[in-house]
């Protein structure tokens, strides 16, 4: 890929790759190739906005579909549980160095199937480095194993007795922050800190303020759906005061930190404990996660497989070797800073045309607008939007009255227009064009004749007059451009 479109080099190499497959595919389920075929078509079509996604370069997405597949791996690199193991050991090690090299970090772990598996990695590894290591210590036993019924019967309780802070999901945290429904919430006694109410932005004083009364094992930073940056020097001086362990999630935002738009105190690995990732959304890979630790949280998080995961999955992590390796490029630099500026210009069309967002404005890759000055829930505008060839996601704002499902807001990014070559200019239309929906739906009403949260009336003519001015966009900047399935 080059600094800001989905290239195809040698493209009639990749299409002919690409046919030859879905035509083996075709062999065996039809339906599989067909729907295939449809979702690239679909994807070519419409204005991707959701912050999440993004779109892999083919040598990624063909990595991924290789025998590496068909391996159990469960263990590390030289020290598997199955033989026959010397070829993911060169893969895992590569994906490891490309990480480490790109973010700085003393070490990497490739193996996490996601980014939620990722944080149950660096959870489970915060309470065996800080719980169970010292504990084991005192009793002299090497591993839980050897302990007597009512020694582990304790350690049971201490491991599941400990705290966590995290950020809130209405402030703009993750599930996996703490969220009570999410195993994370199960897991620890948790709180969560949120955001000033008149600003939408962090309070670091009161956050510390929180962390000091609460007293965590450990405090989660991060977020899915903030839109400014995080001071993480500030985060770790909390932590350390507190004595509590610094996790950062960057799963959103780990392009920026590979592409130096994060940088100083602005970049989390240098001050997290342990920093966790995915490695799709901003840093255009597969799906997948990763963790990164500091050196003396290398051997718990180490022990990943079987602590937490199941059998690594080695053709994911060959994917992410190739894709880390493409985002240690100078292109992928510019792409990542574009990422920023394209974000700018989406927020700053969009609130010069009345839009409402959270913190007015942003500063990384996502904007939240508050939908509730069109009338509308964030399920109506999300829907809406989709019928005109938009693809957003509904997301909470702070304090959000609608709740989790229905919601209040939108959250849109500009990560994968971004890699389609669009610029201030297309991102400047885009957001004439999703006003244009929002100023132009109605909510609906319920059976009893009462105001719904969920449906909604879109103006006639109004969808498809924003597809066809999506249509001229995006025949600019085609999605992978050469690759012909035909």
């Amino acid at each position: 890929m080059s600094d800001n479109t989905a290239q195809v080099p040698n493209s009639e190499l990749v299409s002919s790759a690409y046919r030859q497959a879905l035509e083996v595919i075709s062999t065996v389920e039809p339906r599989i190739a067909e729907a295939t075929r449809q979702e690239l078509a679909d994807q070519r079509a419409s204005l991707k906005l959701i912050a999440s996604e993004n779109y892999a370069s083919p040598a990624v997405l063909l990595t991924m579909g290789t025998w590496f597949s068909d391996k159990y791996a469960e263990g590390t690199v030289g020290h598997r549980f199955y033989a026959g193991c010397q070829n993911v050991d060169t893969v895992e090690a590569l994906a490891a160095e490309h990480a480490r090299e790109l973010f700085g970090a003393p070490y990497a772990y490739a193996q996490p199937h996601s980014g939620i598996d990722a944080n149950l990695v660096a959870f489970w590894s915060i309470l065996a480095h800080r719980v169970e290591t010292p504990a084991l210590e005192q009793l002299g036993a090497k591993n839980v194993s050897e302990l007597s019924e009512a020694d582990w019967e304790k350690l049971r309780g201490d491991l599941g007795n400990q705290r966590l802070l995290g950020m809130s999901l209405d402030a703009g945290g993750h599930l996996t922050h703490g969220f009570r429904p999410n195993i994370s919430g199960k897991m620890f006694h948790q709180q969560q800190y949120g955001t000033d109410p008149e600003t939408g932005l962090l309070d670091y004083d009161a956050l510390r303020a929180k962390a000091k009364e609460f007293k965590p094992l450990i405090i989660v930073a991060g977020y899915s759906a903030y839109p400014r940056r995080v001071n993480f020097a500030k985060m770790r001086e909390i932590a350390d005061e507190v004595g509590a362990t610094l996790m950062v999630d960057m799963a959103h935002f780990a392009g920026l930190v590979a592409g130096k738009v994060f940088t100083g105190d602005e970049n989390p690995v240098p001050f997290a404990h342990v920093t966790t990732t995915t490695t799709h959304k901003s840093l255009r890979g597969p799906r997948g996660g990763l963790v990164l630790a500091q050196e003396e949280y290398a051997s718990s998080v180490d022990r990943g497989c079987p602590m937490v995961l199941g059998g690594p999955l080695s053709h994911v992590m060959a994917a992410k070797a190739v894709a880390l390796a493409e985002a240690r490029t100078p292109e992928f630099k510019t792409y990542a800073h574009a990422v920023a500026d394209n974000a700018k210009s989406l927020a700053e069309g969009l609130m010069r045309r009345g839009a409402k967002l959270v913190t007015d404005g942003t500063d990384n890759h996502l904007v939240l607008i508050d939908v509730t000055s069109f009338g509308l829930t964030g399920r109506q505008a999300e829907s809406a939007l989709l019928d005109a060839g938009v693809v957003t996601n509904r997301n909470s704002v702070p304090s959000d009255p609608n709740g989790a499902w229905y919601t209040s807001g939108i959250r849109i990014g500009t990560p994968a227009l971004t890699t389609r070559g669009f610029g201030a200019d297309e991102f400047d239309a885009v957001a004439e064009l999703m006003v244009h929906v929002l100023q132009n739906t109605q909510p609906g009403t319920t059976k009893a004749g009462g105001p719904s949260k969920a449906t909604y009336q879109l103006a006639d003519g109004v969808a498809d007059k924003v597809k066809d001015a999506s249509a001229e966009l995006l025949d600019k900047h085609p999605l992978y451009p050469g690759l012909n399935l035909a």
